[in-house]
Protein backbone atom coordinates (compact mmCIF):
# COMPACT_ATOMS: atom_id res chain seq x y z
CA UNK A 1 0.00 0.00 0.00
CA UNK A 2 1.23 3.45 -0.92
CA UNK A 3 -0.16 6.57 0.79
CA UNK A 4 0.85 9.96 -0.58
CA UNK A 5 0.37 13.21 1.33
CA UNK A 6 0.95 16.83 0.41
CA UNK A 7 2.65 18.87 3.13
CA UNK A 8 0.69 21.22 5.39
CA UNK A 9 0.27 24.91 4.65
CA UNK A 10 3.63 26.71 4.37
CA UNK A 11 4.46 30.37 4.80
CA UNK A 12 5.09 30.66 1.05
CA UNK A 13 1.71 29.09 0.29
CA UNK A 14 0.07 31.96 2.15
CA UNK A 15 1.99 34.75 0.44
CA UNK A 16 1.97 33.27 -3.07
CA UNK A 17 -1.63 31.97 -3.02
CA UNK A 18 -2.94 32.27 -6.56
CA UNK A 19 0.36 33.70 -7.83
CA UNK A 20 3.21 32.09 -9.75
CA UNK A 21 5.63 34.72 -8.46
CA UNK A 22 5.64 37.00 -5.42
CA UNK A 23 3.06 39.71 -6.13
CA UNK A 24 5.34 42.57 -5.05
CA UNK A 25 8.44 43.55 -3.08
CA UNK A 26 6.59 43.77 0.23
CA UNK A 27 5.31 40.19 0.01
CA UNK A 28 8.72 38.90 -1.04
CA UNK A 29 10.70 40.75 1.67
CA UNK A 30 10.37 38.08 4.44
CA UNK A 31 11.75 35.46 2.04
CA UNK A 32 14.74 37.37 0.68
CA UNK A 33 17.69 35.00 0.66
CA UNK A 34 15.56 32.05 1.78
CA UNK A 35 15.55 29.10 -0.65
CA UNK A 36 12.30 27.32 -1.41
CA UNK A 37 13.37 24.15 0.38
CA UNK A 38 13.55 26.10 3.66
CA UNK A 39 9.92 27.28 3.56
CA UNK A 40 8.37 26.45 6.95
CA UNK A 41 4.91 25.32 7.98
CA UNK A 42 2.54 27.91 9.35
CA UNK A 43 0.75 27.23 12.62
CA UNK A 44 -2.24 26.16 10.53
CA UNK A 45 0.06 23.83 8.60
CA UNK A 46 1.14 22.15 11.86
CA UNK A 47 -2.50 21.80 12.89
CA UNK A 48 -3.44 20.30 9.53
CA UNK A 49 -0.63 17.76 9.76
CA UNK A 50 -1.47 16.74 13.33
CA UNK A 51 -5.13 16.26 12.44
CA UNK A 52 -4.16 14.20 9.41
CA UNK A 53 -1.82 12.08 11.51
CA UNK A 54 -4.72 11.05 13.76
CA UNK A 55 -6.80 10.19 10.70
CA UNK A 56 -4.03 8.12 9.11
CA UNK A 57 -3.44 6.25 12.37
CA UNK A 58 -7.13 5.37 12.57
CA UNK A 59 -7.38 4.36 8.92
CA UNK A 60 -4.07 2.56 8.42
CA UNK A 61 -2.88 1.60 11.94
CA UNK A 62 0.78 2.25 11.19
CA UNK A 63 3.36 2.42 8.38
CA UNK A 64 6.50 0.40 7.82
CA UNK A 65 8.31 3.15 5.92
CA UNK A 66 7.83 6.93 5.91
CA UNK A 67 9.71 9.10 3.42
CA UNK A 68 9.67 12.86 2.84
CA UNK A 69 11.43 15.07 0.31
CA UNK A 70 13.94 16.64 2.68
CA UNK A 71 12.33 20.07 2.28
CA UNK A 72 11.64 21.75 5.61
CA UNK A 73 7.88 21.79 5.04
CA UNK A 74 7.69 18.06 4.35
CA UNK A 75 10.03 17.27 7.22
CA UNK A 76 7.89 19.31 9.61
CA UNK A 77 4.70 17.74 8.22
CA UNK A 78 6.18 14.29 8.82
CA UNK A 79 7.13 15.20 12.39
CA UNK A 80 3.60 16.46 13.08
CA UNK A 81 1.94 13.43 11.47
CA UNK A 82 3.99 10.99 13.51
CA UNK A 83 2.96 12.62 16.78
CA UNK A 84 -0.29 10.66 16.42
CA UNK A 85 1.47 7.35 17.14
CA UNK A 86 2.85 6.33 20.55
CA UNK A 87 6.62 6.16 20.85
CA UNK A 88 6.79 2.37 20.71
CA UNK A 89 4.92 2.29 17.38
CA UNK A 90 6.98 5.17 15.94
CA UNK A 91 10.12 3.21 16.82
CA UNK A 92 9.02 0.45 14.44
CA UNK A 93 8.63 2.83 11.50
CA UNK A 94 11.63 3.57 9.30
CA UNK A 95 11.68 7.32 8.58
CA UNK A 96 13.88 8.88 5.92
CA UNK A 97 14.08 11.28 3.01
CA UNK A 98 14.58 11.06 -0.73
CA UNK A 99 15.36 14.07 -2.91
CA UNK A 100 13.43 12.45 -5.78
CA UNK A 101 10.27 13.41 -3.86
CA UNK A 102 11.14 17.11 -4.03
CA UNK A 103 8.89 19.77 -5.52
CA UNK A 104 9.27 20.85 -9.11
CA UNK A 105 12.37 23.05 -9.42
CA UNK A 106 11.12 26.57 -10.19
CA UNK A 107 14.56 27.62 -11.39
CA UNK A 108 15.78 31.21 -11.44
CA UNK A 109 12.34 32.73 -10.94
CA UNK A 110 11.55 31.11 -7.58
CA UNK A 111 12.17 34.25 -5.51
CA UNK A 112 11.22 36.81 -8.17
CA UNK A 113 8.29 39.21 -8.11
CA UNK A 114 5.91 39.25 -11.05
CA UNK A 115 7.51 42.47 -12.30
CA UNK A 116 11.05 41.07 -12.04
CA UNK A 117 10.14 37.90 -13.92
CA UNK A 118 8.57 39.97 -16.70
CA UNK A 119 11.63 42.19 -16.98
CA UNK A 120 14.16 39.34 -16.84
CA UNK A 121 12.28 36.91 -19.09
CA UNK A 122 9.93 38.96 -21.32
CA UNK A 123 9.33 35.92 -23.54
CA UNK A 124 8.24 33.66 -20.68
CA UNK A 125 4.47 34.22 -20.72
CA UNK A 126 4.18 33.55 -24.47
CA UNK A 127 6.49 30.53 -24.20
CA UNK A 128 4.30 29.13 -21.42
CA UNK A 129 1.11 29.67 -23.43
CA UNK A 130 2.63 28.04 -26.51
CA UNK A 131 4.35 25.08 -24.86
CA UNK A 132 1.64 24.29 -22.32
CA UNK A 133 1.72 23.43 -18.61
CA UNK A 134 3.15 19.92 -18.95
CA UNK A 135 6.27 20.48 -21.06
CA UNK A 136 7.16 24.12 -20.32
CA UNK A 137 10.24 24.58 -18.14
CA UNK A 138 10.71 27.68 -15.99
CA UNK A 139 14.15 29.17 -16.73
CA UNK A 140 16.71 26.94 -15.05
CA UNK A 141 14.00 24.64 -13.68
CA UNK A 142 11.95 21.53 -14.40
CA UNK A 143 8.84 20.84 -16.42
CA UNK A 144 6.18 18.65 -14.84
CA UNK A 145 7.10 16.07 -17.47
CA UNK A 146 10.59 16.13 -15.92
CA UNK A 147 9.07 15.61 -12.47
CA UNK A 148 7.08 12.63 -13.78
CA UNK A 149 10.32 11.11 -15.11
CA UNK A 150 11.86 11.61 -11.66
CA UNK A 151 8.85 9.90 -10.05
CA UNK A 152 9.23 6.94 -12.40
CA UNK A 153 12.88 6.65 -11.34
CA UNK A 154 11.88 6.82 -7.68
CA UNK A 155 9.27 4.06 -8.03
CA UNK A 156 11.56 1.86 -10.10
CA UNK A 157 14.51 2.10 -7.68
CA UNK A 158 12.30 1.58 -4.59
CA UNK A 159 10.07 -1.17 -6.01
CA UNK A 160 11.70 -4.08 -4.16
CA UNK A 161 11.93 -2.11 -0.91
CA UNK A 162 8.22 -1.22 -1.03
CA UNK A 163 6.99 -4.76 -1.70
CA UNK A 164 4.42 -5.94 0.88
CA UNK A 165 4.97 -2.81 3.00
CA UNK A 166 2.76 0.06 4.10
CA UNK A 167 4.53 3.14 2.79
CA UNK A 168 3.78 6.82 3.50
CA UNK A 169 5.28 9.50 1.24
CA UNK A 170 5.13 13.18 2.24
CA UNK A 171 5.67 15.35 -0.80
CA UNK A 172 4.45 18.36 -2.81
CA UNK A 173 1.59 19.44 -5.06
CA UNK A 174 3.43 19.17 -8.38
CA UNK A 175 5.02 15.89 -7.35
CA UNK A 176 1.65 14.47 -6.31
CA UNK A 177 0.32 15.25 -9.77
CA UNK A 178 3.33 13.52 -11.29
CA UNK A 179 2.72 10.46 -9.11
CA UNK A 180 -0.90 10.38 -10.27
CA UNK A 181 0.17 10.55 -13.90
CA UNK A 182 2.45 7.55 -13.46
CA UNK A 183 0.29 5.42 -11.17
CA UNK A 184 -2.95 6.12 -13.06
CA UNK A 185 -1.39 5.88 -16.52
CA UNK A 186 -2.33 9.32 -17.81
CA UNK A 187 -1.60 10.22 -21.40
CA UNK A 188 0.10 13.57 -22.05
CA UNK A 189 -3.27 15.07 -23.03
CA UNK A 190 -4.88 13.77 -19.83
CA UNK A 191 -2.01 15.16 -17.77
CA UNK A 192 -2.40 18.59 -19.39
CA UNK A 193 -6.12 18.54 -18.75
CA UNK A 194 -5.54 17.76 -15.08
CA UNK A 195 -3.07 20.64 -14.83
CA UNK A 196 -5.74 23.08 -15.94
CA UNK A 197 -7.80 22.27 -12.83
CA UNK A 198 -7.15 22.94 -9.17
CA UNK A 199 -4.18 21.29 -7.51
CA UNK A 200 -4.13 19.23 -4.32
CA UNK A 201 -4.92 21.03 -1.09
CA UNK A 202 -2.46 21.07 1.79
CA UNK A 203 -2.48 17.69 3.55
CA UNK A 204 -4.43 16.07 0.71
CA UNK A 205 -4.17 12.26 0.72
CA UNK A 206 -3.96 9.74 -2.13
CA UNK A 207 -4.02 5.98 -1.54
CA UNK A 208 -2.79 3.28 -3.98
CA UNK A 209 -4.20 0.87 -4.78
CA UNK A 210 -7.46 2.81 -4.33
CA UNK A 211 -9.88 1.34 -1.83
Amino acid sequence: MLVLVRHGQSDRNVVKAGHVFFPDEASRAPFAGVPDHQAALTELGWQQARALGARLRDEHERFDLVLHSGYRRTRETTEALLEAWPADMRAKMVVGEDVLLSERDAGFTVNMTTAEAGESFPWLAEYWRTTGPLFARPPGGESLADVAARVRLFLRTREAEFAAKRVLLVTHNGTLRAFRSVLEGWTADEFEQQLRGDGHANCAVLVYPPK
